[in-house]
């Protein structure tokens, strides 16, 4: 057995930190995806700090850092626009009784962003935009069902869309059964779902695009099927939003919703998602209008002023230095790289690199080319002790060539290890423990 390289890895600090955490927190993170769960048993490392592309942890070792922060760190941690103008209105105060000036000007800059939009209310997570968003689609329409992507992962942590996942326990069955689900990319299937559950259906609600392009017509096509059978498209943008272009997926691919929800790049970092979407709708949850109230968005910390100071940098940064270009350009690089060295050690087949260059995802397939958490966990245990901390393959501007390079030697040294796990047909040898684990599963 080849064990080679597990050892350079010590993480004693983090260890006992990830104790500390499980006894006081539930699941020892604030993000399920964040959970040691995620990552091989012991090398699951608790970060001190971050700059630019690079983290370091608690026992003083450091990573280039891949997904920054679920992938809301865009620009880098600590990047020098954000955090002056953070520090700017920090000094200024916060929160206040009344709305701030801030709340204007983000908003007009936001908009400017992301034209297609005619108004926009913020707040603090994603969850919050897209219950909002279904909450309003549903006060509209009078219907009562929600259909949503089934092929996209993660939409809210609230019971409309939670009742649709493993971990459904605590949600009334009842509730669950008012979600339907379509498939991504298939018109007949969905327009047969509008069909069946005829006045009943609210809102479509997808990411336009995810790890792979839509087809084409695709988009279009469901913004046609919402219209005939009045219902509202909904765009959850927190990944795409700025990532794909600097308006958004629906500015790149020229399809308007009704609605749409932005997060995660929108604050790098700092705590601020935003629903948008066209004035008749938006006004609904406002004080401008002669129907019933919609209770839309009420946060008491949805536009603290340092947020929307950092969303304003952000969206400023992306538009003046071209960042989604930047993003594209990196990811282009390192999917060439990754995927020369996979082939170059014969698991071309095996670690295939998946997903837009500015949103790259990595799959880990065994010997019949299926889904693997033991190959993952043999990848990313070799990643890790080479200083690579990656859950995925996103990439931040950040990132300098070097970084690039290092990333594709150890992912080179990663690969050779596979192709002997898979010689073997056997990659226990080279796990150091349990697999990493799904983060939607019944059991723990």
């Amino acid at each position: 057995m080849d064990t080679e390289g597990t050892e350079r890895l010590f993480l004693p600090r983090s260890r006992a930190a990830n104790e500390r955490l499980h006894a006081l927190i539930p699941g020892g993170a604030h993000t399920y995806a964040k959970g040691d769960d995620q990552y091989p048993e012991d090398l699951a490392p608790v970060i001190s700090h971050g700059r630019g592309a690079h983290v370091w942890d608690i026992d003083g070792n450091r990573y280039v850092e891949y997904g920054s922060g679920l992938r809301s760190v865009s620009l880098g941690h600590a990047h020098p626009r954000v955090i002056e103008a953070v520090r700017r209105e920090l000094g200024r105060g916060s929160n206040f009784v009344r709305p701030s000036v801030l709340e204007v000007e983000a908003a007009e800059r936001f908009l400017a962003t992301v034209p297609t939009a005619e108004m926009v209310k913020f707040a603090k997570n994603g969850s919050d935009a897209t219950t909002a968003a279904v909450r309003l689609a549903r006060a509209a329409t009078g219907r009562p069902r929600v259909a949503l992507c089934a092929d996209h992962p993660f939409f809210s942590v609230d019971d409309w869309f939670i009742a649709t996942t493993p971990m459904s326990a605590g949600v009334p069955a009842a509730t669950g059964e008012l979600t339907v689900t379509f498939p991504y990319g298939d018109l007949a299937a969905t327009e047969d779902l509008l069909t069946r559950y005829q006045d009943e259906i609210a809102c479509l609600i997808l990411e336009p695009a995810s790890h792979t392009e839509p087809p084409p017509g695709y988009l279009a096509g469901l913004r046609e099927l919402a219209d005939r059978h009045g219902c509202v498209l909904v765009f959850d943008e927190m990944i795409t939003g700025f990532r794909w272009s600097e308006a958004g997926a629906q500015g790149l691919y020229g399809v308007v919703p009704d609605l749409s929800t932005f997060g995660k790049a929108l604050g790098n970092g700092f705590a601020v998602s935003a629903l948008a979407g066209r004035r008749e709708l938006m006004e609904r949850g406002g004080l401008r209008h002669s129907g019933d109230r919609v209770f839309l968005l009420s946060t008491t910390h949805g536009a603290e002023t340092h947020s929307l100071a950092a969303a304003m940098a952000v969206l400023g940064t992306y538009v003046e230095e071209g960042v989604t270009a930047r993003l594209h350009a990196l990811g282009e690089r390192l999917a060439a790289g990754v995927r020369e060295a996979a082939a170059g050690a014969g698991v071309g087949d095996h670690v295939v690199v998946r997903g837009r260059a500015s949103n790259l995802v990595f799959a880990t397939l065994d010997e019949k080319g299926r889904p693997s958490q033991e190959y993952r966990t043999l990848f990313l245990r070799r990643l890790l002790a080479g200083g690579v901390l990656a859950p995925s393959f996103v990439v931040s501007s950040a990132l300098g060539d070097a970084d690039i390079d290092h990333t594709v030697d150890v992912v080179a040294e990663a690969c050779a290890v596979y192709r002997k796990a898979l010689d073997a047909a056997d990659p226990t040898p080279w796990l150091g423990g349990r697999p990493v684990q799904p983060v939607f599963r019944r059991q723990v």
